[in-house]
C-alpha cells in the first residue's frame, strides 16, 4: 500500500489560512487532494493537520469534500505523520508519500515516478528534493513506513521533528536514499504558496489552465511560462526552503 499524507495548517506565519484560499471555486486544499488522488501509484490520501482549534476549519473542509482527516501534534509534524500512518493501518513494508498542502501544482505523474523509483530501487527514502531540479512546489518525498518509524523513534532536533524527513536524508549510514532528477533544471522556478505574491501567480495560472475534471501538469505550466512569462513575475524575489532554514537557525545549524 502507498499512503499519501498531505500536511496542512491554518496558522502559517507568512500567509495565514493559505490552504483554504479560493482558486477557481475550490479551496487550495481540495485542489491539492484531487491532484494527488490522480496518482496511479497512490492507494489512499489522508490530510494530516493539527489538533488545535485553529485547524477545525480544515477538518470541516475535509468532511464537506469526503477527505480522510487525521489530527495530531501542531509542532511535532513527524509525530503527526507517524500516527496518521498508524491510524490508517499501514504496515512497515508500505510506503508513505509526503506532500504539503501549499503545492497547488503538485503533479500526479511526478508522484508516480518517485513512488516507482522507490519501489524499484528498494530505497528507504526517495525524493526529487535532495538536489532540486523541479520547480519549487512540485516536491515529492517517498519513504517506507519502517524508515518513518525509525525517524520517529530517533529524531531529536526541532528541524527534524517539524519538517518530518531531514533525519532520513541526513543519515545515509542508516537509510538508503536516492534523488530523482529532471532532464532540465527548473529549480529556480517558484510554484509554491507561502506569500500573497505566490497566490497571485498561482491564481493566474489556474485561470489560464484549469478546467473542471481535467488535469494540467508541469509541461502545461512550462508552456504557459514560455508564452506568458509576465504572469509569473510577482514572486521571483522569494527564495526556496525559507521555513526549513528558519528551523535550522533555531537548532543552531546555520
Amino acid at each position: 500500500m502507498v499512503y499519501a499524507i498531505i500536511q496542512a495548517r491554518m496558522n502559517s506565519s507568512r500567509l495565514p489560512g493559505k490552504v483554504l484560499l479560493d482558486i477557481c471555486g475550490l479551496p487550495v486544499l481540495v485542489h491539492v487532494v484531487k491532484r494527488v488522488q490522480l496518482a496511479k501509484r497512490v492507494d489512499e490520501v489522508i490530510l494530516a493537520t493539527s489538533n488545535t482549534s485553529s485547524d477545525d476549519s480544515l477538518e470541516q473542509c475535509c468532511i464537506k469534500n469526503n477527505i480522510k482527516c487525521f489530527r495530531g501534534s501542531e509542532d511535532d509534524v513527524l509525530d503527526r505523520f507517524y500516527k496518521a500512518v498508524m491510524w490508517a493501518g499501514a504496515k512497515e513494508e508500505d510506503y508513505v508519500v509526503r506532500i504539503t498542502a501549499d503545492c497547488p501544482f503538485i503533479d500526479a505523474e511526478i508522484i508516480d515516478l518517485v513512488v516507482e523509483t522507490a519501489k524499484n530501487s528498494n530505497c528507504d527514502y526517495v525524493s526529487n528534493t535532495i538536489k532540486p531540479t523541479y520547480p519549487d512546489g512540485l516536491d515529492v518525498e517517498v519513504f517506507t513506513v519502517k524508515a518513518l518509524k525509525k525517524a520517529w523513534e530517533n529524531a531529536k532536533l526541532k528541524s527534524e521533528r517539524e519538517h518530518v524527513t531531514p533525519f532520513l536524508y541526513k543519515h545515509p549510514e542508516l537509510f538508503k536514499t536516492q534523488n530523482v532528477e529532471n532532464e532540465l533544471d527548473y529549480s529556480d522556478l517558484r510554484w509554491t504558496l507561502d506569500e500573497k505574491e505566490d497566490f497571485e501567480v498561482i491564481n493566474n495560472v489556474y485561470n489560464e489552465l484549469y478546467k473542471k475534471d481535467s488535469f494540467f501538469n508541469m509541461k502545461d505550466i512550462l508552456m504557459l511560462y514560455k508564452s506568458k512569462p509576465e504572469i509569473f513575475i510577482k514572486n521571483i524575489k522569494f527564495k526556496r526552503n525559507e521555513g526549513y532554514e528558519k528551523s535550522l537557525l533555531q537548532d543552531g545549524q546555520l
